[in-house]
């Protein structure tokens, strides 16, 4: 399958990309750290973010053939950048804070999906990735 992205460079360190299947837009800003304004998700918050989504959307897809409900689901992730140069992403640790009633069956088997999706098997394996859950009960 191939899905193609447009991106456009806006200057002042901005880019808008457009999903061309969907036509959604997202911009870009470079963090503040690194010359920019740090009012939009950087490149390198677009990876964090893709690999916190994707973890959901694996267990999520697997969840539904198993009847299981994980609506209320949520992935909080931190990046770390590295403090020498070239910048690049050293560390994510993604917390996935599941709903109730996951029962013990299901968990070993949702968390293996997750750790099997695409996003992260397309990182480097330089960048460490702390995956960890929380069940309510």
């Amino acid at each position: 399958m191939v899905t193609t992205i447009d991106i456009l460079y806006k200057g002042q360190l901005r880019c808008e990309a457009v999903h061309n299947p969907s036509k959604q837009k997202v911009e870009t800003d470079a963090p503040v750290d690194n010359h920019g304004k740090g009012q939009r998700f950087s490149p390198t918050d677009l990876v964090a973010t893709g690999l916190g989504a994707c973890f959901l959307t694996m267990m999520g897809i697997a969840a539904e053939q198993k009847g299981v409900s994980l609506k209320g689901a949520k992935a909080y992730v931190e990046k770390h950048m590295s403090s020498e140069s070239p910048r690049k992403i050293v560390k994510l640790v993604v917390h996935v804070d599941m709903p109730a009633g996951i029962t013990f069956h299901w968990r070993g088997l949702l968390e293996a999906v997750a750790r099997e999706c695409p996003v992260s098997k397309s990182i480097n394996p330089d960048i460490e990735v702390d995956l960890q859950f929380n069940y309510p009960d």
